[in-house]
């Protein structure tokens, strides 16, 4: 319900576009509390999700790299997960180029950020006809 991680999905499929078709590798890193068991993150995999959806759903995920003694391949998004203290969550996109990084954060220093974006959603919400909406139409709209 983020604002910020929504607006951020959007942008992301623009840059995914220009940069992944001019040949950039693709990371995402991110961070959450010691106590958060699920590695990645739903967040984690939606902005995945959108980079990879912008450039036809040709990369595969790659969530470990430890295991694995090759060169990267062209066509993968790594995604990384750290734990640790009480990290709301912070989330990177990388795209590395040569000679040249660009990275799209996101960081939520505490879960009011997700009421906030309810908030939005709610207002959005006010006088629409019943039927399927979702953040990016909240982002949409804005």
């Amino acid at each position: 319900m983020s604002l910020g991680i929504n607006t951020l999905i959007k942008l992301l499929k623009d840059a995914a576009k220009v940069f992944g078709t001019a040949g950039y590798d693709i990371e995402v890193v991110e961070q959450h509390h010691r106590l958060k068991v699920d590695a990645p993150s739903g967040t984690a995999l939606a902005l995945a999700d959108s980079v990879n959806e912008a450039l036809g759903n040709e990369y595969e995920y790659v969530y470990d790299r430890s295991e694995r003694r090759e060169q990267r391949p062209d066509k993968e998004i790594g995604i990384s997960a750290v734990r640790g203290g009480t990290i709301v969550g912070v989330h990177d996109v990388i795209f590395a180029g040569t000679d040249e990084v660009i990275t799209f954060n996101h960081t939520a220093y505490s879960k009011s950020v997700f009421a906030k974006g309810a908030i939005e959603a709610g207002k959005f919400l006010a006088g629409k006809a019943a039927g399927m909406y979702d953040m990016a139409d909240v982002i949409a709209a804005k």
